[in-house]
């Protein structure tokens, strides 16, 4: 029974530190946001200045489960738990570097006349924000119902991001002195498309912890 009880001390403190990571990436992940939408070259330094911390846990959680898979002989329902986390440190820590790369292109936008006011670039953000929080928080509550939603949302965010690009081309087309800051906001585009699938990839990963079920390429089922 004691041992038990020391096991899942470990489980709740594996769990904490990986919402340490959580906290760490979603900061970043706002901040990229509000620097590429507002060309904040301070504020997207800050972002990719800050990758090394998120790094760094990324390398204490690795070794930490891994610890505990080796050492404790962990049940089937501790092993998802464990192995979900897994899953969603390896996530993070890409939320974490699909940050920096939207803050480099805030960098050289910073650099250039601001492009057009664009809802659909704002509106592509906001999802992929709303997803990573909904993701998140469905980790938090073990909501494998929030985590469904998560995943349905995924289309949304596609579809934003290839009306994004179709509009930019247009736009191109017609005005070639825009090209050079179009390629990057399409660039950026991309990067919080990306924000929203890994974001879908936590949800998934939720849902294989609490039920046991692998909802990789059918989550939106």
């Amino acid at each position: 029974m004691e041992q038990r009880a020391h096991f899942s001390k470990k489980l709740e403190d594996l769990k904490v530190e990986v919402l340490r990571m959580a906290a760490l990436s979603e900061a970043a992940v706002h901040k990229a946001v509000k620097a590429f939408l507002e060309n904040d070259a301070d504020l997207a330094e800050e972002v990719i200045l800050g990758d090394a911390a998120i790094n760094k846990l990324e390398d204490h959680l690795d070794n930490y489960t891994l610890e505990l898979l080796a050492l404790d002989q962990p049940m089937a329902i501790d092993l998802r738990n464990i192995v979900g986390s897994q899953r969603i440190t390896v996530n993070l820590e890409r939320l974490g570097d699909e940050a920096v790369n939207l803050a480099h292109r805030a960098m050289f936008l910073s650099t250039r006349p601001p492009l057009p006011h664009n809802p659909r670039m704002e509106s592509l953000a906001a999802t992929a924000k709303r997803m990573l929080s909904d993701a998140l928080k469905a980790y938090v509550d073990e909501d494998v119902s929030l985590a469904g939603q998560v995943c349905r949302t995924d289309d949304k965010a596609d579809d934003l991001n290839i009306a994004i690009l179709r509009q930019f081309v247009s736009e191109m087309v017609s005005e070639s002195r825009i090209v050079e800051r179009g390629v990057h906001a399409i660039i950026g585009a991309r990067h919080l498309e990306r924000i929203a699938d890994l974001a879908t990839n936590v949800a998934e990963s939720v849902v294989f912890i609490v039920e046991g079920t692998s909802m990789k390429h059918n989550c939106k089922e």
